[in-house]
Order: C-alpha cells, then sequence, then structure tokens
C-alpha cells in the first residue's frame, strides 16, 4: 500500500459544455466562480477562496461530460513516487504542459478511461484590483452575488465497474476508502475515497448503461447549510434545473441540493459540517442494499433520474430523453 497524502488534494478539473455561454453565465453569474482568463476554446474560472489559480476549465465541446481531472502531488518527490507507480501499471500516457499557471503534468486513466492528471508546480492565484480579501488568509474577497461557493469538494465518476477503479485509487494514488455500497450479491455500487482529511475527494458510481468514462456529478463547497438554502432560492430566479433537495445525505452526511447546468452536467453544492477522517487506519463503511432502499438521512427518496442521468448521454436509452427534454425546458 503507498503511503497516505502524497497527493495534496483533488485540484482543477476540466468539464465540457455544448452551450459554453450558457454554461459560463450559470457557473460566474449562480455559482459566483470569477472568469480569470481563456485559451482556445476553454474559459478557467476561479472560486473564491482557492489558492491556485484555476477551480474549473470550462470548455465548449460538442457534448456534456468531463475532461481531465488534476490532483497536486504533495512535492516534487511523491510526484516521481505517484508517477512511477502510475507507469507500472501501464496507464500512463505521458507529460503535458500544464495549464496556465500549473506547471508539468503527467497524464493517465484509472481503470474506466477517465483522465487524470498529477504534478506539483502551481502558482498562487493573485486576485485583481477589487477583489482583493480583507483577511489576508483568504485568496479573494467574497463575491457578493451568486452562492458564492468556496472551492471544489469532490468529483464523482460513473464507472462500467466500481471496483477497479476503487483499488487503483487506492493501490496506486494513496487514497483511503471511506464509504461503500455493497449490494446483497457482493458487488460494490458506490466507494467513496480521499486523499485528505476530507470525508471524500473521489466517487466511483457503477453506470447502470455499462458505459465507461462518464460523471455523474462534480460538487462545490459551500460554508454554510444556509448557503445550500439561498442557492435553491436563486435557482428560482437563475432559472436553474433543480434536481433535488435540499436534503442530506446518509452516506458521508452531507447537506446537499443537486443542480443542473445548462450544457447538462450534474452539479452538487454541498456542505459537510465538521465531518472529518483524521484515523489512518479508517475501516469502510459499507452499506447494504436495505439501508440504501430507506433513502437519505431523513427519509427522502432517491430521485429515479440520479441513477439514471449522467453526462455525456449515452445514445438510445430513456435516459437520454429525458435529458434532452430537460435540456429543451431549460432555454424555453
Amino acid at each position: 500500500m503507498p503511503p497516505l497524502h502524497e497527493i495534496a488534494h483533488l485540484s482543477h478539473l476540466e468539464l465540457l459544455t455544448p452551450r459554453p455561454e450558457e454554461s459560463l453565465e450559470f457557473f460566474t453569474g449562480y455559482l459566483g466562480l470569477t472568469r480569470t482568463g481563456a485559451e482556445g476554446d476553454s474559459v478557467f474560472l476561479h472560486a473564491w477562496d482557492d489558492y491556485e489559480r484555476t477551480t474549473v476549465k470550462l470548455t465548449a465541446h460538442s457534448t456534456s461530460g468531463i475532461g481531465r481531472t488534476n490532483l497536486r502531488a504533495a512535492g516534487p518527490e511523491a510526484l516521481d513516487r505517484l508517477v512511477s507507480r502510475i507507469e507500472a501499471t501501464g496507464r500512463g500516457l505521458g507529460w503535458r504542459d500544464g495549464d496556465p499557471g500549473y506547471g508539468p503534468t503527467y497524464v493517465f486513466t484509472e481503470p474506466d478511461g477517465h483522465e487524470m492528471g498529477v504534478y506539483h508546480e502551481s502558482e498562487r492565484y493573485v486576485p485583481p484590483s477589487g477583489l482583493v480579501p480583507a483577511l489576508k488568509n483568504q485568496a479573494q474577497a467574497r463575491p457578493a452575488h451568486g452562492v458564492p461557493v468556496r472551492r471544489l469538494d469532490h468529483v464523482n465518476y460513473l464507472g462500467a465497474e466500481v471496483v477497479p477503479n476503487r483499488d487503483y485509487a487506492r493501490d496506486t494514488l494513496g487514497a483511503l476508502v471511506t464509504e461503500q455500497i455493497v449490494l446483497d450479491d457482493g458487488n460494490v455500487a458506490g466507494s467513496w475515497t480521499t486523499f485528505t482529511n476530507k470525508g471524500y475527494d473521489a466517487v466511483w458510481t457503477r453506470d447502470w448503461t455499462g458505459s465507461s468514462g462518464r460523471l455523474h456529478h462534480i460538487a462545490f463547497a459551500t460554508d454554510t447549510r444556509e448557503d445550500i438554502l439561498r442557492a435553491a432560492d436563486l435557482a428560482l430566479d437563475h432559472d436553474v434545473f433543480i434536481e433535488t433537495g435540499p436534503h442530506k445525505h446518509a452516506i458521508q452526511q452531507t447537506f446537499f441540493l443537486y443542480v443542473y447546468e445548462p450544457g447538462g452536467n450534474r452539479i452538487e453544492l454541498c456542505n459537510a459540517g465538521a465531518r472529518l477522517v483524521l484515523a489512518p487506519d479508517w475501516e469502510p463503511v459499507n452499506w447494504t442494499e436495505a439501508e440504501r432502499a430507506r433513502g437519505q438521512a431523513w427519509g427522502l427518496k432517491t430521485i429515479e433520474s440520479f441513477h439514471t442521468h449522467g453526462t455525456p448521454p449515452v445514445p438510445d436509452t430513456a435516459a437520454a430523453a429525458v435529458d434532452r427534454d430537460l435540456a429543451d425546458s431549460r432555454v424555453r
């Protein structure tokens, strides 16, 4: 088993959208991210307390989904060890130039085919005039509009199988498995892993279509539960589609709201309170089918689209038709 915390944290990721202008308005106007630059078909966005330059790279594309997820190594030596372990698995794609403000990035895929990158060199975010915070230990002044979200919290991937990705994250990247859904037949339907002392940074959920490389959702952290309640009210004013919530998960105990951005990607706004996983020998908490059938923490039943909607849509499925209908309704 590799040592814990050689990956310092989940850094920034690329989100693909077929509606770039509307998606940009969602991220800046509704979520309160700050636009920091552009390159080609991509726009770089910053959450107000992210110490690095980029939180989301929003890229115009023919469809929705996730591009590369970037992870920051704890140091140069940790990066070397991570790259050696990745190369030993045969999943490495090689070194690439990082996004603006980031050093050389070693790119690879996990078993389901999601593209990931690991790097160490990084420039600190410098706020422009007008966004300089009053408190010097804060990256940027808190925006006066939108939710606003503090940082990227986690990413939930859809995978054809969960266990190979869970094991890769644990055995190659040094993740700690914190919670899982274990079905009656022994199959794992979802696995929550962390690189830090948060409850989770990366999740793999089984894709009911059997497809590979899709996205369930990305999540942003808010300061308080009240921020999430406010986000629900703001969604009405911004014509943002609310899928489910506000409510509280049983798994990880996260207070949540799920919405769709105009490109079709599911976005979670979450607040996990003060719950941390500090035990280095933490044993995974397994949830059974019967326990999951009870719904969320306070009894809300899991909405059907939570099991069927993913991006990019899979052609010729009932879920894809529903997704198209939802997309059409959001632009009327």
